[in-house]
């Protein structure tokens, strides 16, 4: 597969700019690989197309405050700073992205906070990510990452051409979210709502969570049109026991395993085992699925409508099949779908 072939026309007034009120209500396609046959219900209704001891597999990510705006010192430069990841905790140490980068050299400090109350200091701008900061901080750790925190703004995808609300730092996050690490939202995991997990409780539809702490590397551009040739960014990915028990029980006794979102997809797909089995596992992965690719784990997938070439786009119709999920991206620009991590949902089956 190119490149080119995951083009399709997307106006910017597709792409959603806030989400709806009840997480539940989005609009959800389902897509039935055996047939093509397409439907329209909403996401709540999400929950006839499976059975008791079906097991939804989620993604247990936390995002955090990640984007920061300060000032350059001397200057007074309005720097944009997005946070990466934590690098040493001792030494307050962390990867970021500046912006404007040019303007930034080892040894610059930066201010933040309407009366500098955070400083930090540029030690290295050779990274492959971008700089590394040492925050200067004399206070424990967990009152620097409160007072972090406390700064910083939900990190909205790029496509979202508004600025962050303090409404968007519980909106832009999962209601299941408990482990701290993700720089972006698992789309599809923000339409459950708590009615709806509840539900499937009563169902006996099982839940498993796995980790993929998501960063920006989905929303790079892919520059390569023969996508053997791209390379995708590294993401922390945890799989324990429970999890392995349940999706593989799952499997083993013919119901269905349905990941919830591209990041549980690229997990399961990477801790499975020779025997087709669910592992634990700790550690990184840059699995970039794209088809052909034969699937071992997920029997449904969860998924958003994605950007035009992007990789979640990629691996949708690795799962989907190509032709059954282009066609459907056909029809929800024709019927008003909303594109995007604030967007309507599509449940491949």
């Amino acid at each position: 597969m190119k490149l080119s072939q995951f083009k399709y026309k997307l106006s910017e007034d597709r792409i959603a700019q806030e989400p709806v009120y009840h997480r539940d209500e989005s609009k959800l396609m389902v897509v039935h690989r055996d047939t093509g046959e397409i439907e329209h219900v909403l996401f709540k209704d999400i929950l006839r197309y499976f059975d008791e001891n079906d097991v939804f597999v989620f993604n247990d990510t936390q995002v955090f405050p990640a984007r920061l705006f300060g000032n350059k010192e001397k200057t007074g430069a309005r720097i944009e700073v997005f946070l990466l990841r934590e690098l040493n905790a001792d030494m307050r140490l962390w990867d970021v992205l500046v912006d404007p980068a040019r303007k930034i050299r080892i040894g610059n400090k930066l201010y933040f906070g309407e009366d500098n109350s955070m400083v930090a200091e540029v030690i290295d701008n050779t990274t492959s990510r971008g700089r590394t900061l040492r925050f200067l901080y004399d206070g424990t750790h967990e009152e620097f990452k409160q007072h972090l925190y406390n700064l910083g703004v939900a990190p909205l995808p790029p496509y979202i051409r508004r600025a962050s609300t303090p409404e968007d730092l519980e909106r832009f996050q999962t209601i299941y979210a408990t482990r701290e690490g993700a720089v972006t939202a698992p789309g599809a995991g923000l339409h459950f709502s708590r009615e709806l997990l509840k539900r499937m409780e009563i169902k006996g539809i099982e839940t498993a969570y796995v980790t993929m702490h998501i960063g920006l590397g989905n929303f790079r551009s892919i520059d390569v049109e023969d996508l053997t040739k791209h390379k995708m960014d590294s993401e922390q990915m945890f799989v324990e026991a429970d999890a392995c028990n349940k999706v593989n029980t799952a499997k083993e006794t013919g119901h269905r395993v349905c990941a919830i979102g591209t990041s549980v997809v690229k997990t399961m797909e990477t801790a499975v085992g020779s025997d087709g089995l669910l592992k634990e596992y700790e550690g990184w992965t840059n699995k970039f699925i794209f088809p052909p690719y034969d699937f071992t784990l997920p029997t449904a997938m969860v998924t958003n409508f994605h950007l035009p070439m992007s990789p979640m786009l990629m691996m949708a119709c690795a799962f989907g099949g190509y032709d059954y999920v282009m066609r459907a991206y056909e029809q929800a620009v024709k019927t008003d779908y909303r594109f995007g991590a604030y967007g309507d949902a599509m449940l491949i089956i």
